[in-house]
């Protein structure tokens, strides 16, 4: 894939719209998103990388050591739109996706029974790490973006490791490269706007890690924190969304949708001479805005991380 680098997080409220939220119900400075607004942007998103998620899923199910694929945890699911996805690359199984939002557990059903999928993708409200255990099994695990969210990521992975069956597979979107929308000079201020709103975004999100329960600093290898949760790693791949310019009209809203939530975010973080920018950029009336811009595009890499337990 997740989604976000030097951090490479693709997370909401600071690192732009690129990811669904999480099962935690945790959201940085203690403010619950209005999920009217909110849903529909995370669903949007997701249907754009749906690509993404569908050749990420395939391979899983090819590898030689897949396992027999009966229940999935799809954990942190948002609107649905990836465990509907799952429920796709895997017919047998039971989908089950995992959230601790009423709302957006609500647009998965309505979305399941659209598709046909209603018989097989359920939702179970849970807010974790506290509930973790009432997941019950699973042969794979599906963790978009989730684990980063949670204080004490290596006690979580166990946490997850315990609820597989012999075989099973935890698939992790951690990392990748956060979204690129813009070209570095933009023919007013100056060059390089995303990369200072990114670097903003990174103290943010080490910030939101600082205040979750049971903090704990881990080096960002997923590799070695499965060998610690007692899982043997099977690989990593990232999955690129590559949306040229000029930009249709769905990836076009998405773009001016996330630099909107993300400028309101950073106002406190940003110089006034970017703050500007930011102002044209999303003035529907400026020829140089994302509105009307024919330079706008939509780049970024979501990466995969597997581990398995063995028989």
């Amino acid at each position: 894939m997740s989604n976000h680098s030097g951090h490479g997080h693709h997370h909401d409220g600071h690192q732009g719209l690129h990811h669904e939220p999480s099962a935690h119900g945790h959201h940085h400075g203690g403010s619950e998103p209005d999920w009217d607004v909110m849903a529909p942007l995370l669903e949007r998103n997701a249907e754009l990388s749906s690509a993404q998620y569908t050749e990420a899923a395939r391979w899983i199910a090819a590898l030689p050591t897949a396992p027999k694929v009966r229940r999935v945890l799809d954990v942190g699911a948002g609107p649905g739109v990836v465990a509907c996805l799952l429920a796709e690359v895997f017919p047998d199984a039971e989908v089950v996706a995992v959230d601790g939002t009423p709302a957006l557990l609500d647009r998965t059903r309505d979305r399941a029974r659209r598709l046909g999928l209603d018989g097989r993708v359920t939702t179970l409200h849970a807010t974790l790490p506290d509930e973790l255990s009432a997941l019950g099994e699973a042969d794979l695990i599906w963790a978009g973006n989730t684990l980063h969210h949670m204080g004490d990521q290596r006690a979580v992975l166990a946490g997850f490791g315990g609820l597989l069956r012999p075989g099973g597979t935890v698939a992790l979107v951690e990392g990748g490269l956060q979204a690129r929308q813009l070209p570095r000079d933009l023919g007013f201020g100056r060059p390089g706007i995303e990369a200072r709103m990114e670097a903003a975004e990174a103290e943010l999100f080490q910030e939101m890690r600082a205040e979750l329960p049971d903090a704990r600093r881990e080096v960002e290898n997923w590799a070695a924190l499965f060998d610690a949760a007692g899982l043997t790693p099977q690989g990593t791949r990232s999955f690129l969304l590559d949306l040229p310019a000029p930009l249709g009209d769905a990836a076009r809203e998405q773009v001016v949708a996330d630099f909107t939530r993300r400028s309101g975010g950073l106002r406190d973080r940003l110089d006034a001479e970017d703050l500007a920018v930011l102002d044209r950029l999303l003035d529907p009336e400026d020829p140089a805005s994302l509105y009307r811009r024919p330079d706008v595009f939509l780049l970024l890499a979501r990466t995969l991380h597997l581990g398995r337990r063995d028989a």
